[in-house]
């Protein structure tokens, strides 16, 4: 398909994002990993956190730009079935990889990345075409608070009390009641994508909706960076200020984590839309990160896919991802620095196909 007018420091965020994911994921040896490129073990931000809130932050912006005019003329049947053909498309696909390559649905996990990219894209997608902004903020916020109510005051079924541990909070036992033995293989008993924390990964859409809104709007190009900048850093004191009582915590998915994330998403989206798509400095390492912007899901499920294959080939008494770390990377460096080399390579590998689809305008849309 041909692609569409569309802001270039969008498709630059959503590349880096993708780009990042992508290298986090994919480490010579999980043994050997530099701090940043790690997720905090509970209670925390790393830059790796701030990957997948940010990936949300943009799918926000890119409903307030792709349903723009079906919000203005009035949304048929059809672009409600277009939302949820998606929502499904994606699910499924998260599904699938998770699945891969044995597909014993008696331990499928059922949550994940992609099905919470689903939910939440659904979910806002809905919301952004029924709701005024007025509405939205509304929402943004009660989703917050409610979450932290639910979180921090209602005893957990068994326990007699809250709890934010991660075998014991509510989203947790919630988790077990619905989809027991479904949940993430290396705990089973919560998963970092819980059912109850779609409920704030809703608000990082939607914060994201709004500021798709924001720069759609008739503000000049100064007073619209100014805006993202004011909102991005009063959100990340917010966030701060709540962590007091209620932790930054990418697993629980904090209503303080949505905060402080959603602000540094603000803060650098700030910066590419002043030099991407004011100042227009577009120079050749910009591209990399708009080929992975631009199809982005495509990057994502292909890398995730070679990564359980390379993971399932045997090699002797070893896997081939396993080898590959072993003879190409570790014979020649340090442990931590083969590991990111093979993340880097891994990222590079991925670019080539992607820049040929940029060069050739072709966006595989789902």
């Amino acid at each position: 398909m041909i692609k569409s007018t569309r802001l270039s420091s969008v498709d630059f965020l959503r590349g880096l994002t993708v780009a990042a994911m992508i290298l986090v994921n994919n480490p010579g040896s999980w043994e050997y990993i530099y701090p940043p490129f790690a997720h905090a073990h509970w209670n925390g931000c790393t830059p790796t956190d701030l990957i997948f809130p940010f990936f949300l932050f943009i799918v926000g912006i890119s409903i307030s730009m792709s349903f723009r005019k079906p919000k203005e003329t009035g949304a048929d049947k059809y672009v409600y079935m277009k939302i949820f053909k998606r929502t499904l498309i994606l699910f499924t696909l998260g599904l699938f990889l998770n699945g891969f390559p044995y597909f014993d649905f008696s331990i499928l996990r059922i949550p994940g990345v992609l099905q919470r990219i689903a939910l939440v894209f659904c979910i806002c997608a809905i919301l952004y075409l029924k709701c005024s902004k007025k509405t939205l903020m509304i929402f943004s916020g009660s989703m917050l608070i409610a979450y932290w109510i639910i979180m921090c005051f209602i005893s957990v079924p068994g326990l007699g009390h809250s709890s934010l541990e991660p075998e014991a909070n509510m989203g947790a036992w919630l988790d077990r009641l619905i989809m027991p033995g479904h949940l993430w293989k290396y705990s089973l008993t919560w998963d970092p994508e819980s059912l109850l924390g779609t409920i704030p990964a809703v608000a990082s859409g939607l914060i994201g909706v709004l500021t798709g809104e924001w720069l759609n709007s008739e503000k000049d190009n100064k007073e619209k960076v100014i805006g993202l900048f004011i909102t991005g850093f009063t959100l990340i004191i917010g966030g701060l200020i709540w962590d007091s009582f209620f932790p930054v915590n990418k697993n629980l998915w904090t209503s303080s984590f949505v905060l402080y994330t959603s602000g540094i998403a603000l803060n650098t989206l700030a910066l590419c839309y002043y030099f991407l798509d004011i100042v227009k400095i577009q120079k050749g390492w910009t591209v990399p990160f708009l080929s992975f912007g631009s199809n982005a899901i495509t990057a994502y499920f292909i890398a995730e896919l070679f990564s359980r294959v390379i993971g399932e080939i045997k090699v002797g008494d070893t896997d081939l991802h396993s080898w590959l770390f072993q003879h190409l990377f570790a014979s020649w460096l340090n442990p931590y620095n083969a590991s990111l080399a093979m993340a880097v390579v891994m990222v590079i590998l991925l670019w080539l196909p992607l820049r040929q689809m940029y060069k050739r305008n072709i966006l595989i849309k789902i």
